[in-house]
């Protein structure tokens, strides 16, 4: 299917030299109207919602649910006769306990249900197809209105604003991007429009990072936006080597990977700012970003509706309980996603933050995709990745490593050096950290390869863990 053309896509596939030349004018322009009418309309939505009282968010969200909820029942023969089954009204009369009545759907249902969940032709103008990249299994596929760019970074924008970020801020990118090399060797690009500085985080070694902070050193003012693993792999760099990151680094923007709370303060510690993530994915559906005082995860209630569900599906309100996020989107209105299980998981914390007013869902320790960060035990019980991913210099020699695991209780380290690596001493440091709950080997390799969207997956998994983890 060809793509859309929506602002967004139009510039995407304009050549750099193009881009070049509208960026000289561009940096004359405010960027929120550059963005757009529909990015200036949600950015003032989203900036309002911060303020509404608890009834406010739970009056707009039913709304919200009920518009989603009925044009899928008239549209989509998939959701009437699903609705029908479980005798649910797309009006939602008796509010959200109504809508628990609705089954549970996920990647599966998705992909063999296509045709069917659609509201719209499948070629319409204005829709753009999207596949994940299926690290953990088959890919997912849906199409998606191709004016969600917009919605989308009016919340992303807005949660950046907590940490003091402005969009007339540059901002160093790690994120994915295939980034060819510029007319001085360095693989670097700048987008105008965003006034984004894009580097290869596919492109990590010594000579390219000390070329990358040395660009960045002479920004300016900027933020930092990269995936955690990039930034471990910096923070490795900068210890190996002894220097101070740059110091115009005001803040670091962290999402679409884990985040774990060592890796934060040790982070925190070296570059003396914020360390601010967020939680969103590929279907639209949630959207959770931190606030000014607090680690918690905010859940803007104009992007979505979030239920955490225990195992049996039941929605779970006891602070502290864990269980999976499910999502029914707001944005999605080619092919909502209702009830739609994720596969990530979280803690619930309550619905209102007492540090920053907000009365939106709180969630903690999100974790996606948890088959790509545990470990099998000789005795079949789980530990994850970061038990060995300790914070002296283990690694400090080590510019990527991979645990991959195919059998029960063993495992191998893969591991990228950086000069001459003592293995002797790396295994006996991950020994020590293991305790014999798990025998491995190390294996040296050349590279170890990112996956199509540039994240790093820790564990190569090929054991079933979930399976581990239902039968105990």
């Amino acid at each position: 299917m060809k793509k859309a053309f929506s602002r967004k896509n139009l510039w995407e596939n304009l050549p750099p030299w193009i881009k070049g030349s509208i960026g000289r004018v561009a940096g004359m322009v405010p960027p929120e109207f550059l963005l757009g009418k529909n990015y200036r309309q949600w950015a003032r939505i989203v900036g309002e919602s911060d303020r509404w009282t608890a009834d406010q968010v739970r009056e707009y969200q039913l709304k919200q649910l009920r518009d989603i909820l009925q044009l899928a029942y008239d549209k989509s023969p998939y959701y009437r006769d699903s609705f029908a089954a479980a005798g649910v009204d797309p009006k939602l009369p008796g509010g959200f306990a109504e809508l628990q009545k609705l089954p549970l759907i996920d990647k599966q249902v998705i992909n063999h249900h296509a045709d069917e969940l659609l509201t719209v032709a499948k070629d319409t103008p204005g829709i753009d197809y999207v596949s994940t990249g299926g690290s953990s299994g088959e890919p997912l596929r849906f199409l998606i209105g191709a004016d969600r760019s917009a919605i989308e970074f009016a919340h992303l924008a807005s949660s950046w604003f907590r940490v003091g970020y402005r969009l007339s801020i540059p901002q160093a990118v790690f994120r994915g991007q295939v980034v060819a090399d510029d007319n001085s060797g360095l693989r670097h690009f700048y987008d105008p429009l965003l006034r984004r500085h894009q580097y290869s985080n596919f492109h990590m070694d010594d000579d390219s990072i000390a070329r990358y902070l040395k660009h960045i050193s002479g920004l300016g003012p900027c933020y930092l936006q990269i995936y955690p693993s990039s930034l471990n792999m910096l923070i490795r760099y900068l210890n190996r080597k002894g220097v101070e990151p740059p110091k115009n680094i005001k803040g670091l923007l962290m999402g679409s990977e884990n985040v774990y709370e060592d890796d934060r303060r040790e982070a925190e510690a070296l570059f003396g700012v914020r360390y601010y993530s967020w939680y969103g994915h590929s279907e639209k559906l949630v959207l959770a970003a931190e606030c000014e005082h607090s680690n918690l995860y905010h859940v803007f209630p104009t992007y979505g509706y979030c239920e955490l569900v225990d195992e049996q599906g039941t929605v779970i309100t006891t602070p502290g309980k864990s269980g999976e996020i499910v999502g029914t989107g707001f944005i999605n209105r080619v092919m909502p996603f209702i009830r739609y299980r994720t596969g990530d998981y979280a803690t619930y914390q309550g619905n209102h933050c007492e540090r920053c007013g907000r009365q939106q869902l709180l969630l903690s320790d999100i974790r996606g995709h948890r088959t790509q960060e545990m470990l099998v035990t000789k005795v079949g019980s789980l530990i994850p990745w970061t038990a060995v991913n300790v914070h002296d210099d283990t690694f400090d020699d080590v510019q990527q490593f991979q645990f991959s695991q195919t059998e029960i209780g063993r495992a191998t380290l893969k591991v990228v050096p950086v000069g001459a690596l003592d293995t002797d001493k790396l295994e006996k440091d991950v020994a020590a950290r293991l305790q014999g709950q798990l025998d491995f080997d190390i294996e040296i390799v050349d590279e170890i390869k990112l996956t199509a969207r540039g994240k790093a997956v820790f564990v190569d998994q090929q054991i079933d863990t979930d399976k581990i983890m239902i039968e105990g």
